[in-house]
């Protein structure tokens, strides 16, 4: 989906395009029936997400007051009813187990969210994140090791749009961002 489609704010995060396509198939929602989005802002992986899988239950988690009033817009402007917003602060009380977890954002807590997420998750499940500074990638594949998570895939993307200088074109660079892609250890008989 194109990044314009959404209602935006200007200090409401939002994962773009191309990133939430890869984390989109990174999360292999074709094969899960709960998705929870930690940091939801603007909403645009849970209504995607939601979007492309009708019979997917997407849990979308934000404490941000204004992001919360943008993802319900967002939700209604999409017509999304299977998208449920908790408020609150992550880690949270999520009753139901999911087979993915998105996480576009921590907030401060990255090795607890974590924790968290591969508790959240039923066993084979998948656990998505993006980040754009250094550390955090670092400080997530350091507790992933330690957490015994499985498949751990970890990517770069560097992308740059095409657009318009005076009479000529160029490409305009975004942010590179980090892709962590791995799964919680699936239980053997």
């Amino acid at each position: 989906m194109k990044d314009e489609l959404f209602l935006r704010g200007e200090t409401v995060p939002m994962t773009k395009e191309a990133v939430r396509a890869l984390a989109l198939a990174k999360l292999e929602l074709h094969r899960a029936s709960h998705l929870i989005d930690v940091g939801a802002g603007t909403g645009s992986v849970s209504i995607e997400a939601a979007l492309q899988f009708p019979s997917l239950h997407v849990t979308a988690i934000e404490r941000n007051p204004s992001a919360l009033r943008l993802l319900d817009e967002n939700r209604q402007h999409f017509a999304c009813s299977n998208i449920d917003i908790l408020p609150g602060v992550a880690p949270i009380a999520v009753a139901e187990k999911a087979d993915a977890v998105f996480m576009g954002g921590s907030g401060g807590h990255l090795t607890p969210l974590i924790d968290w997420s591969m508790r959240q998750l039923h066993p084979g499940g998948r656990l998505v994140m993006t980040f754009i500074l250094m550390e955090n990638l670092n400080s997530a594949l350091a507790h992933l090791q330690q957490t015994g998570a499985q498949n751990v895939d970890c990517l770069q993307m560097q992308v740059s749009t095409l657009a318009t200088l005076g009479s000529g074109h160029y490409f305009k660079p975004n942010n590179p961002v980090f892709v962590i892609a791995c799964q919680k250890e699936e239980h053997h008989v």
